[in-house]
């Protein structure tokens, strides 16, 4: 009976660790993409005629696109053959990269933002799929997630120091043409040497409707954050927006109950650990997202900082979510149940956001800066990996690929929301202090300096409302997730021997810490 019970599984795909390299190189581009435009806004802004009412959906339309077509491009790539649809979002991602790249105006480039959000919503799930599927071993699937991870953390210090560089010493156009080596490498790297198993598409027709609503709903969610800023928060366009948003969203809902083969089985979000992990960790991304845009321009604009010396500026951060990751969420998420370290990591970023609240014209980096960004990167870091856990943690494996593209699309959403909303609310707070204080501004030095004061006072009063929104996330994880330590219960897609090896089942667990920007 034994040696039935341990019969060997199929035979593993001997090109699995080569696909890997080729994987990882897409993961890559799309973690540095996500950075390097963050450290070239301002410089693509004033070359553009971007308005800064406008400027965040550089980010917010990739954030949009890219987060409300996941579920889709996972689909997709069910449907259509992982490896097909991985190289496609490669070359349309190449594509779109070149168009951003090539940008003469403001609409060009927020339309190559949301085609390159599109593309890497196909990309993204078509990758996690390829690494599920080639790596079937629990020990090798948990050293190729880590790999992976490991590259997805440090891509994000690479796409700021690498866009500081480009910025200041060729132009911010070579942020998006960097990334088509990139993808053209992965892409025929991925055509001759990935081999899907066979077998492993899901036929089932595609939920029309639900993408349609979902879609349509989450843009006019996002943009009724965007035109409150302009026209305020009781003009009938914005209230119109937000109304239409939650009718389409709940159509959403109602469909999706419905339907026979629905984009987002309910079963999915309606669980309770489940539930609180993506309302928890989209929260702490919107607070997250608002942050990196403040930083960047208070350090640049305010503080005078260079594009590269703003790039490396970012690192403690970076240095402390990978930190907080490796050797804080990954050591302890076995021993601890996963609310005990989500809701501290949580509280942590918390109080790192706090200290930015005391930000000023002269503040000092070493004083202020760094320590904030430390807290926040170990507080993010910590709370990062026991949810990407637990974010599939006794899901039915039929809905295992959908609940790993849920959680991306909750801190993808998240993030575009963030940006829009935390922007609004410092344009807002900036024009009300420069209202108030300029009577007193009547020469020209007096008038720079009370619009930098004017803007730093903008960054502080939307950075309080951060620290609002993280301890809500803090609350959410430790009254909503219940779940005890991992092992204790079945693990996604390990069948009916869930609980036979707790240590291969936490293993198999391991999802990827892609860290927002």
């Amino acid at each position: 009976m034994s040696k039935i019970a341990q019969s060997p599984p199929v035979q593993a795909d001997p090109s699995r660790w080569k696909a890997l390299v080729f994987i990882a190189l897409a993961q890559l581009m799309v973690v540095l993409d996500a950075t390097i435009v963050n450290i070239a806004l301002p410089s693509a802004q004033q070359d553009l005629g971007i308005s800064d009412g406008n400027r965040q959906w550089v980010i917010t339309a990739y954030a949009l696109a890219f987060g409300g077509l996941l579920l889709f491009g996972g689909r997709v790539a069910d449907l259509w053959g992982r490896k097909r649809t991985f190289v496609v979002g490669l070359i349309g991602f190449a594509a779109a990269s070149a168009l951003g790249g090539a940008a003469t105006g403001e609409a060009m480039m927020l339309g190559a933002r949301a085609l390159q959000g599109a593309f890497g919503a196909l990309l993204a799930p078509a990758a996690l799929s390829l690494l599920a599927v080639m790596f079937t071993d629990a020990k090798e699937r948990a050293k190729a997630f880590g790999i992976y991870g490991a590259i997805a953390g440090g891509g994000g210090a690479v796409g700021l120091i690498l866009g500081g560089f480009l910025t200041e010493y060729l132009n911010w156009r070579w942020t998006f043409f960097v990334n088509i080596p990139f993808a053209i490498v992965a892409a025929l790297g991925a055509y001759f040497v990935i081999r899907e198993p066979a077998g492993g598409r899901n036929r089932s027709p595609l939920d029309v409707p639900g993408v349609l609503l979902s879609t349509l709903g989450l843009v006019s969610l996002v943009y009724g954050f965007t035109r409150a800023e302009s026209d305020g928060w009781s003009d009938p366009t914005t209230i119109g927006l937000f109304v239409a948003s939650g009718v389409l969203l709940l159509a959403f809902a109602l469909v999706e109950s419905r339907v026979k083969s629905p984009l987002l089985p309910l079963r999915v979000v309606t669980d309770r650990n489940r539930g609180g992990v993506y309302l928890s960790l989209g929260l702490a991304v919107i607070a997250m997202f608002g942050l990196f845009l403040f930083l960047t321009y208070y350090l640049q604009v305010v503080k005078g900082y260079s594009p590269v010396k703003t790039g490396f500026a970012f690192l403690p951060m970076i240095a402390g979510m990978i930190t907080g990751s490796t050797q804080i969420g990954t050591r302890l998420m076995t021993r601890v149940p996963p609310r005990w370290l989500m809701g501290p990591g949580f509280l942590t970023a918390a109080v790192g956001m706090l200290l930015l609240t005391q930000l000023e014209i002269g503040s000092s980096y070493a004083g202020l800066i760094l320590p904030a960004q430390l807290l926040l990167g170990l507080g993010m870091g910590t709370a990062f990996m026991p949810a990407m856990s637990l974010a599939t943690h006794g899901v039915d494996p039929r809905d295992a690929g959908v609940a790993s593209a849920m959680v991306n699309t909750s801190q993808q959403v998240g993030g575009a929301i963030g940006t829009a909303l935390l922007n609004t609310i410092a344009a807002s707070a900036t024009t009300a202090y420069l209202v108030d204080h300029a009577a007193g501004a009547t020469t020209p030095a007096a008038q720079k300096l009370l619009q930098l004061q004017g803007m730093v006072e903008g960054y502080s009063a939307a950075i309080w409302w951060a620290v609002g929104i993280l301890v809500v996330s803090a609350t959410l994880a430790l009254t909503l997730i219940n779940t005890g330590k991992p092992g204790t219960g079945a693990v996604a897609g390990s069948g009916s021997g869930a609980g036979k090896d707790s240590a291969a089942g936490v293993e198999d667990e391991v999802k990827i810490p892609v860290i927002a920007h």
